[in-house]
């Protein structure tokens, strides 16, 4: 079955954040959204028919967890990473950004401190900073080619340093790909996490939510918790089919835990306190998305990576001020506009006040964001197109 990626669905008026939170947002509703990140495709037919059959019945009672919910989880991380995953060794939590606050609140105590490595998803150094704990950076090096940033490497000697320099910090949140810009870390690379983590009692906090999006001919997805027993012994892993389906309102989360006694601290939180409960919906959807929505995913992922290309194409013969980093995964872009010469204020002010169009601040990933913006590209390319002419139009009225 060939999947419409080219169909434009008006999705205003759903409670959608992406569209309807606008004004509430960014205080206007006249730009074009490409911030929020999902995808303004519709969701996998199996997901959609799989959840009105369930809708057939007319009773939606309390939920018994389906026996085949976690043996289908672990299958498919096993057939699409490699990963043996023992089903038991898996919760399902209301959400990734939820589940690292839980693992804040399980393991971190008063005093002690969190590492983060960016430019990195805004909102680890929110949440740590809500917990009133204080966030450290480990920040990405760019590599350079050209005088372009064609990707970013960890900096393992400044990370040693920071743990060994500070003994308080008892946790590495990672973004695992990385979010926002778009690299897939190695298996050498996550070794080395491991390696200079484990041994000195730090606990790693991997992200993995984009880790089933890996875009065609681009390094597969490496689980963080597979390249090693050290990594295996302090990892908590995060996943979800969220992102890659276009279900994140369903709220599909689930983590993974292979050391024994991170996972009776951890379970034993969720338990308590009732977290660990899926709805009917997110077991419904999951189990659809795994057991039928492979073909969808492959497709949708063929469908962005040449969304990926336009871009690149547009950008080089209409707007070379501008550049990004080509994604290894996902749907989003790190624009690098410090070609334009203008400060972080003026830059947001070109493209939601000439252009019309609302994009991620670059900045708010950290200090590396400066002159950067986060470009969700996941829609039909004629409306890449109307954006990217309008960006152009507002880039020549400079």
């Amino acid at each position: 079955m060939r999947y419409n990626f080219d169909e434009i669905i008006d999705r205003t008026g759903t409670s959608c954040k992406k569209y309807d939170g606008m004004m509430e947002a960014k205080g206007r509703d006249d730009l074009m959204p490409f911030w929020i990140a999902d995808m303004d495709f519709k969701t996998c037919d199996a997901i959609v028919n799989a959840l009105k059959a369930r809708l057939e019945h007319p009773v939606f009672g309390y939920h018994k967890i389906p026996d085949e919910y976690y043996p289908t989880i672990a299958g498919w991380v096993k057939s699409l990473h490699g990963w043996e995953v023992d089903y038991k060794n898996i919760r399902y939590v209301p959400g990734i950004v939820k589940g690292i606050c839980f693992a804040i609140e399980t393991f971190i105590k008063p005093g002690e401190k969190i590492a983060i490595q960016s430019p990195v998803y805004h909102e680890f150094k929110m949440i740590v900073e809500q917990h009133h704990i204080e966030c450290v950076d480990n920040p990405l090096m760019p590599v350079e080619k050209d005088g372009d940033i064609v990707s970013y490497r960890m900096n393992f000697e400044h990370l040693e340093k920071l743990l060994d320099n500070d003994k308080s910090i008892k946790m590495l949140i990672m973004s695992n790909p990385q979010n926002p810009v778009g690299v897939s870390w190695s298996k050498e690379d996550l070794k080395k996490v491991a390696e200079i983590t484990s041994k000195r009692g730090v606990i790693v906090i991997s992200d993995e939510i984009y880790a089933e999006m890996t875009l065609p001919g681009c390094p597969e997805h490496v689980p963080y918790a597979s390249v090693s027993e050290a990594a295996a012994s302090n990892a908590i892993t995060f996943m979800a089919p969220s992102k890659t389906f276009n279900i994140s309102g369903i709220v599909s989360s689930y983590c993974i835990i292979a050391d024994e006694k991170l996972r009776e601290k951890f379970f034993y939180y969720l338990d308590t306190d009732e977290l660990e409960h899926p709805t009917i919906f997110a077991t419904t959807a999951t189990l659809a998305a795994y057991g039928e929505g492979n073909e969808w995913r492959e497709q949708m992922l063929e469908y962005i990576s040449s969304n990926v290309d336009f871009v690149d194409a547009y950008l080089k013969e209409n707007i070379p001020q501008v550049r990004f980093v080509r994604p290894e995964f996902g749907f989003l872009l790190w624009l690098d506009c410090r070609g334009l010469g203008l400060s972080q204020k003026d830059l947001i002010s070109l493209f939601e006040d000439k252009a019309h169009l609302a994009l991620n601040d670059g900045e708010c990933y950290g200090p590396g964001g400066v002159g950067f913006m986060r470009f969700n590209i996941g829609c039909p390319r004629e409306t890449l197109r109307i954006a990217l002419d309008k960006l152009a139009s507002a880039v020549r009225s400079l």
